[in-house]
């Protein structure tokens, strides 16, 4: 099935309602959504780095500063 949305005349709240639709259908049906294998891969290497000592962390307000920074330079 392909599903066009008019995303060009659509706003940005209209943008965030439909994705919330689309969320909330997804959150309630959470058997049927599988990770990407990704995801497996990723975490394996976190975990191995927090096993090892080599994490790094960061509280949250630098973490936002950070992020912050990147995407509004």
């Amino acid at each position: 099935m392909t599903i066009t949305l008019p995303l060009e005349k659509m706003t940005v709240s209209d943008k965030i309602q439909a994705m919330e639709s689309i969320w909330r259908s997804l959150s309630q049906q959470p058997a049927e959504v599988e990770p990407p294998p990704w995801h497996g891969d990723v975490l394996a290497v976190r975990e191995a780095r927090a096993s090892n000592g080599t994490s790094r962390y960061d509280d949250w307000d630098n973490a936002k500063r950070r992020i912050h920074a990147t995407t509004h330079p």
